[in-house]
Parts: C-alpha cells; structure tokens; sequence
C-alpha cells in the first residue's frame, strides 16, 4: 500500500486548506487512517484519525474544532480539512494508514505512511 498526499500550501492565518492522502492498493476500507503533524524542531503527534467506515472520528486537543478529517472509500481517499489556520499549525502533514484498530491514535498502530505535505501559515 503506497499513500500519496497533497494539498499543503502557504496560507495566511486565518486561511483554510484541504489536505488529500490517495492510497493504492483494494484494502483502504479495511482499516483506520490518521492524520499526523511534526512542526520544526518538534516530535511528530497525531492531528485527527477516522474509523475504516468513516463513521467515528478523534481529533487532538489542539484541534478543537478547526479540523475536520473525512474518507470516500470509493475513492480511497482520506481528506483533512483544516480552517481557521494559525502560525503554530505550521508542519510537515502525514497521513498514515493500516490502522488495525477501529480508531488508531498512536504512531506505532499505522502500518502505511505518506510522504507528506508542508503546510506554512503566516502571521
């Protein structure tokens, strides 16, 4: 399974961005998929991760409501939403899959990792 994200950008505070991980391979709706982030300097931790079916979702502290994850198993595709973007949301945005459980929070419990895309917000 090869994950592919895309969507990262400059943006001003206060901007929105979507955030698009397509996975290859007829397994997507089988398992979890997540959302991480590791800004400069900082450990990686997880932004937001969604159940196989998309029915249940968890979001960090963090987050608190300016994020929204989504999946379309048609397409396997996986989806960020990011609003109301501030300068500390600057990161390297992976999106991570093979989540064995119904929702997958730590690293450890993703087999499948993307590459990543840059997100910079300015102030």
């Amino acid at each position: 399974v090869q994950l592919q994200a895309s969507g990262g950008g400059l943006v001003q505070a206060g901007g929105s961005l979507r955030l698009s991980c397509v996975a290859s391979g007829r397994t997507f709706s089988r398992y979890g998929m997540g959302w991480f982030r590791q800004a400069p300097g900082k450990e990686r931790e997880l932004v937001a991760a969604i159940s196989r079916t998309g029915s249940s979702t968890h979001y960090a502290d963090f987050v608190k409501g300016r994020f929204t994850i989504s999946r379309d198993n048609a397409k396997n595709t996986v989806y960020l939403q990011l609003n109301s973007l501030k300068p500390e949301d600057t990161a390297v945005y992976y999106c991570a899959g093979g989540g064995s459980s119904w929702i997958n929070v730590h690293e450890w419990e993703y087999s499948y990792w993307g590459q990543g895309t840059l997100v910079t917000v300015s102030s």
